[in-house]
């Protein structure tokens, strides 16, 4: 039975302030897996990751080939069903285009005191993407990181994905080389990210590995952030749908399964003012789950992780939704954007009652790798940013350090750092231990 809470019951409080804090992620045992597997790539390198492939994924890489080849990936690409192609390079276009408009530009200006500032972005030069391949084929997460990175201009992007039993999907495969990957690995697991964080004899290092991935991935992630850069700490998905009363219970039934049946740690949760339709939308998931081919999936995360809540208006469900940071919010209203510029917490928003999330997972444009688990709190989606860096720069002539040198030196040895203050005072020739005798 789904969880159904009332924000008028007396102990509503305490049973949401459950359901914000339960936890779904990984566990100690998952750490302390995922930090002896990357001592052994750290170690052993190739050695590791071919012991590891072999074990998990139950192919020999020796045999089945460390890397795949382009003319494998256009194969894959050319021999998919013309409908597919044609979806999967709308998808390409789509995301490319939206990702294109957040490419910065530098900067560069002189202030009042004559110093000459600005910043320069520049691209990184080589990510690593991580793309899923046990309970399904994802191409879509293909084009959502390795899109990005060619958006900025990643000179080298290495894609890194599973391949039980030495098969690959094709899917994937034609997603890599409809948007250019550089190098696909049939490598999986948190071995695949300690190879891209450390490198080994056949792969070399990365400088940012992003992608979603279960509960090892996630781990290996974390521990090597700060060897290479992350784009977050993924956790299992997650949608919150406020919708009022008017709305197709069918409809908001397969919104809330659509993120259900990702896996058992799933969540969905409808917010709704209208008890008659919490009850129609909840017996419209039951019956869809009688039909739904990820039922056994979907059917665990909406009974252990699923909720109802109902709200006595649907302003109340704002101060609900940023206590739950949602990766995923849909408000399915006749006005959403009313509860739109009061939110302020949210991975991704779709607005009105013809924009599912599933939607954006594939051909929207906006990013599909969001922050989970409340992350959205402070971090955002993947972003061409995540691919590039920004340099400050600053250029002082005679007038300009001497218009802020004199504070520069009084703040260095107030800190007692006597190099730094003669660093300036030198230029100003000044003695920064006689500063009054200087002026």
């Amino acid at each position: 039975m789904v969880l159904r809470l009332s924000a008028s019951a007396a102990d509503f409080e305490t049973a949401f302030a459950a359901l914000v804090e339960a936890r779904r992620e990984a566990d100690e045992d998952v750490s302390l897996v995922v930090r002896e597997v990357i001592k052994a790539v750290r170690r052993d390198g190739d050695i590791a990751l071919r012991a590891y492939t072999r074990k998990w994924d139950r192919h020999d890489l020796d045999r089945t080939g460390w890397q795949i080849d382009r003319d494998d990936l256009e194969k894959a690409f050319r021999e998919l069903v013309p409908d597919l192609r044609v979806a999967l390079e709308l998808a390409s276009r789509r995301i490319a285009a939206y990702h294109e408009k957040q490419l910065p530009t530098d900067s560069e200006a002189l202030d009042d005191a004559g110093v000459r500032l600005g910043a320069r972005w520049l691209p990184i030069e080589s990510a690593g993407i991580y793309v899923p391949g046990g309970r399904a084929a994802y191409p879509s997460s293909v084009l959502m990181n390795a899109i990005p990175a060619a958006v900025a201009g990643v000179s080298r992007v290495v894609m890194m994905t599973p391949m039980p039993d030495g098969v690959p999907n094709p899917l994937v495969l034609a997603a890599a080389y409809l948007a250019n990957v550089d190098e696909v690995r049939p490598i999986g697991g948190a071995q695949a990210i300690a190879a891209l964080a450390y490198g080994t004899e056949t792969i070399r290092r990365v400088d940012v590995v992003t992608g979603p991935g279960n509960a090892w991935v996630a781990e290996a992630k974390r521990q090597v952030f700060g060897v290479v850069g992350i784009d977050m700490v993924a956790g299992p998905s997650e949608i919150v749908i406020v919708a009022d009363g008017q709305n197709d219970p069918d409809w908001i039934a397969a919104d809330l399964l659509s993120q259900s049946e990702h896996d058992p740690t799933s969540q969905s949760i409808l917010i709704t003012d209208d008890a008659g339709f919490a009850d129609r939308a909840s017996a419209a998931v039951l019956a869809q789950l009688g039909s739904l081919a990820t039922s056994a999936v979907a059917r665990l995360a909406w009974e252990n992780n699923g909720a109802i809540i109902l709200v006595d208006a649907l302003e109340d469900a704002v101060p609900l939704i940023d206590a739950l940071a949602p990766e995923h919010l849909q408000i399915a209203t006749e006005r959403p954007r009313d509860l739109f510029d009061r939110v302020a917490h949210a991975g991704s928003v779709f607005l009105g009652r013809l924009t599912p999330e599933a939607i954006g997972d594939y051909v929207a444009g906006p990013n599909h790798v969001l922050p989970t688990g409340r992350r959205a709190r402070f971090s955002s989606g993947l972003s061409v940013l995540n691919f590039m860096k920004r340099t400050s720069f600053i250029e002082l002539d005679d007038k300009a350090l001497r218009e802020i040198g004199r504070a520069a030196v009084t703040l260095a040895e107030a800190e007692g750092l006597p190099a730094h203050a003669a660093s300036v005072a030198r230029r100003l020739n000044w003695n920064s231990r006689s500063w009054d005798d200087a002026n």
